[in-house]
């Protein structure tokens, strides 16, 4: 498979994720409830959401989403774990995120020119992913690990960038971005309940007070390796 992928170009990681380096990530019981999730984020600066496979509906309503917020917003696609659903998933969507490392997988997303942000936890497998073209790897589950994974992963890796994912916390977010993580990426600890009735005006409080806080702490804007 490495061959047949050494033509393929890295996407890298864009300058409006450097701007506003968080990635929401939304996880519902249908994608009808994404819009005015997302609509709520926007309103609070976070620019990146990713929506989900695991949440049925998602891969007919990205085209639908992109339309009304692409201006504004990034609408990528997650919970990818084949070549299929990467092609799919293409289809409308700003970047493509897995849970696990598949050069495949990874490969798919480059020849849509599209970043790629493959999940990983060992050094074997984020290097994998890194190696095979991925705009970023995602450190998955990074609740079990901590910020200095990172520091740790740039000795052997000195250009290697990273997202942490699964279980970073808006408190969190800013040790792991010091830490040197090209983004963030949140899922429950920013959502919380919004998916079961939970109220859009919190979350919108929320994404304001960690783009704010990061905004603050100089970890924005900041060039990629």
């Amino acid at each position: 498979m490495t061959a047949s992928i050494t033509h393929l170009v890295r996407s890298r990681v864009p300058a409006a994720l450097q701007a506003s380096p968080v990635i929401a990530v939304l996880r519902a019981s249908h994608a009808d409830a994404y819009a005015p999730v997302v609509e709520a984020l926007l309103s609070g600066g976070v620019r990146h959401v990713e929506v989900t496979l695991s949440t049925p509906g998602t891969l007919a309503a990205v085209p639908a989403l992109t339309r009304r917020f692409g201006a504004d917003a990034a609408v990528g696609v997650g919970t990818i774990t084949t070549v299929a659903e990467a092609r799919a998933a293409a289809q409308g969507s700003a970047f493509l995120v897995t849970p696990t490392t598949q050069p495949e997988v990874i490969a798919a997303g480059l020849e849509a020119g599209l970043p790629v942000f493959p999940g990983g936890f060992t050094p074997t497998e984020l290097h994998a992913g890194w190696a095979a073209g991925a705009t970023a790897v995602k450190v998955f589950p990074a609740s079990h690990l901590g910020p200095g994974y990172v520091a740790d992963l740039r000795g052997p890796f000195p250009d290697i960038q990273v997202v942490p994912s699964g279980g970073v916390t808006i408190d969190g977010a800013l040790d792991w971005l010091r830490a040197g993580a090209c983004a963030v990426s949140l899922g429950g600890p920013l959502l919380q309940d919004v998916f079961r009735g939970g109220s859009l005006d919190a979350l919108t409080a929320r994404a304001r007070e960690l783009v704010t806080r990061i905004a603050d702490a100089g970890l924005s804007e900041r060039g990629s390796a």
